[in-house]
């Protein structure tokens, strides 16, 4: 493949405008924030993020390079077609379902980060456990896209891919360290017209060439391989369920999501951004579909592309890209790899931020260093984000298998973070043991259940479980679900049966040594003034109380704003009066 010099002029008149965008975001917004608040503003933009901005970021988040080029990949492959492409629909209800039930309450009780609560109600350790599989999550992802992203540029204009990958997440790492989230969510505007007019661009171009047939003809009928619409066989239709709930429901729980949710000016917005960006991740995957379509609609020997076809060569994985380069012409692809690049910059960019988001806030100054200083905090995310964002990259080029390890870190942010979190926000009582256990239960069970992507052979053969073409394991049984709900149930129960063993006096008081049931002031708690404004303390909050540890930490976090999220019950009417 010959060397496209207007190929490469494009991408770099493409990535120099991002990052102009993104340094005049950080210009434009860098006195926002008062003299103390300047971290926060990095972290959630002040909280004055607006609907236009926050729906186009937040959609621009979850519609990334894995995004697209996954939903072309599964619409294309023979056998699966799009009634295996989940992904829209998935993510769609999964932005939802955390409109509906999680951005209120979230948004509402002040929260900086999504880690946030679990320390508040559970402790700085479990806030620790629980920043592992929230970092490996945001990590691997970011990885994969950039791995993904270097293919794709290798493809059309045959540049080396480790060059692509570097200067790709030098850029996006450059204008998040300068300007966090605003320089995030002005770049994700530009990035989410780029997808949008790129891929759109393309389409008709693609489908109007003469080795593509009519794909609605080739929908329900062979004529190339099977129809793209493709079904769910009988003994698939658990697997098909259990990466349906993945998606949906393992959604929610990302920093990614709950960044733009605790950036918006209100709660209530925070629920608009949420359908908004529902809406936009289910318009944006349309074209990805098309493209997929076209692609198995397509006589490839036909096609400068030369026989065998992408499926034999095993370069289904990047049918968006061959489809932009064979089947377009040469200025439309190039149109159509700056929305590819555009996608991946808009995801790397979110993971990149949240999680030096968490780790500056959750880990360094909530857990070692509470009385650190609001400049201190801002230089740690600062380092983080280019530390994150150099081991992201390192990944992405070295990692045999980066896909693997970013399934198996989604599968424990919705096996062990999904239902911590439910718990955490929806059942009153739970704590630190029962959070530790439903964490490790859940744990256990994922890595029993083998993962193929790491040729990682499972210890527990559930019914329907049969060997690959490599001889590796895979289960048709729902198991991811079943390790969720697991980690829920236990969560509740061993919660549930500590607080009883301890309240009743079956277990003595010193038994307690995470301070979870014993109504004892615990250096596990964190210190009100690093969790509220100084102003907003009031005295008798700081006198010696003696309630149970999962109603006394509700005042922690003292917004104004929580005053409108305020929980009735009796149980907490009569503590609050004693």
């Amino acid at each position: 493949m010959a060397f496209h010099v207007e190929g490469l002029v494009a991408i770099v008149v493409f990535y120099l405008a991002i990052l102009a965008v993104g340094i005049w975001a950080a210009w434009k917004t860098k006195n926002t924030g008062s003299e103390g608040d300047r971290s926060e503003a990095i972290i959630v933009g002040g909280r004055d993020i607006g609907l236009l901005v926050g729906g186009f970021t937040m959609t621009a988040t979850w519609v990334g390079g894995g995004y697209i080029n996954g939903t072309a990949e599964a619409v294309y492959v023979p056998g699966y077609g799009l009634a295996w492409a989940q992904a829209p629909i998935g993510y769609s209800l999964s932005l939802i379902l955390g409109g509906l039930f999680f951005a209120k309450p979230m948004r509402s009780k002040g929260y900086v980060t999504m880690l946030d609560p679990f320390q508040q109600i559970y402790g700085k350790r479990m806030g620790g456990l629980l920043f592992i599989p929230a970092l490996m999550g945001e990590m691997f992802w970011a990885a994969a896209i950039f791995s993904a992203l270097g293919a794709t540029i290798s493809v059309i204009i045959d540049i080396n891919v480790n060059i692509s990958v570097i200067i790709s997440a030098l850029i996006a790492t450059m204008y998040t360290l300068v300007g966090g989230l605003y320089s995030v969510a002005y770049t994700d505007v530009v990035q989410l017209f780029c997808i949008f007019l790129g891929l759109w661009i393309s389409v008709p171009f693609a489908m109007s060439h003469p080795a593509v047939t009519d794909i609605g003809l080739t929908a329900v009928h062979p004529v190339h391989q099977a129809p793209w619409l493709g079904s769910v066989n009988s003994l698939d239709i658990y697997t098909w369920l259990d990466n349906f709930l993945l998606l949906t429901l393992g959604g929610i729980p990302w920093q990614a999501y709950f960044q733009r949710v605790l950036s918006s000016s209100s709660a209530t917005y925070a629920q608009v951004l949420s359908f908004l960006a529902a809406f936009g991740c289910f318009v944006m995957a349309l074209p990805a579909v098309l493209i997929g379509a076209i692609g198995a609609s397509t006589a490839w020997n036909e096609t400068a592309y030369g026989f065998p076809d992408p499926i034999t060569k095993k370069e289904a994985d990047m049918i968006l890209p061959i489809v932009l380069q064979y089947l377009c012409p040469v200025y439309i692809s190039f149109f159509g790899l700056g929305a590819v690049s555009a996608a991946v910059m808009s995801s790397a960019d979110s993971s990149i931020l949240s999680a030096s988001s968490m780790f500056a806030r959750n880990i360094y100054q909530l857990s070692f260093r509470q009385n650190a200083s609001d400049r201190e905090i801002v230089w740690v995310m600062r380092i983080t984000v280019f530390l994150f964002g150099a081991a992201a990259t390192a990944m992405a080029l070295l990692a045999s298998s980066v896909y693997g390890l970013w399934y198996l870190s989604s599968d424990l942010v919705y096996i062990i973070i999904f239902p911590q979190l439910l718990c955490v926000l929806f059942i009153k009582g739970t704590n630190t043991y029962g959070a530790i256990a439903g964490y490790l239960f859940g744990l256990v069970l994922r890595i029993t259940g083998g993962e193929p992507y790491l040729y990682l052979q499972p210890l527990i053969y559930y019914p329907g479980c049969y060997p690959d073409e490599n001889n590796i394991y895979t289960q048709r049984f729902p198991f991811k679900t079943l390790a969720m709900l697991t980690s829920f149930f236990t969560n509740i129960i061993v919660s549930y049966l500590a607080k009883y063993l301890f309240e009743s006096g079956t277990l003595p008081p010193k038994l307690d040594f995470l301070d979870a049931v014993v109504a004892r002031y615990s250096r596990e708690h964190m210190d009100k003034a690093t969790l509220v404004k100084s102003d907003n303390i009031v005295l008798n909050e700081l006198a010696p109380v003696n309630p149970r540890h999962s109603l006394t930490l509700s005042s922690t976090f003292i917004n104004k704003e929580a005053f409108n999220y305020v929980d009735s019950s009796p149980e907490l009417s009569n503590t609050e009066d004693n």
